[in-house]
């Protein structure tokens, strides 16, 4: 199965930080998913990361596994 979402590069998913636009993206191993709903993400932090950048070298210090991911919505591919 083969799903066709946009693609974004890493300065559109920068803006999408919770402060520069309204929406709270986050990217992981190449798809960029939608955090805006998630209490954890407020502001465009979570813990000591930032919304908007590439969290898949920081996924290995984190509490939980990329499992994470399957509760949020796939919206792009990071280029």
């Amino acid at each position: 199965m083969t799903t066709e979402l946009p693609i974004y590069t890493k300065s559109q998913l920068a803006l999408r930080n919770g402060q520069d636009k309204p929406q709270v993206w986050v990217a992981y191993k190449g798809i960029i998913y939608d955090v805006t709903e998630s209490r954890l993400w407020r502001d465009g932090k979570h813990y000591e990361h930032w919304a908007g950048q590439d969290l898949t070298n920081e996924l290995p210090d984190a509490p939980h596994t990329e499992t994470v991911f399957e509760k949020f919505t796939a919206i792009g591919m990071l280029v």
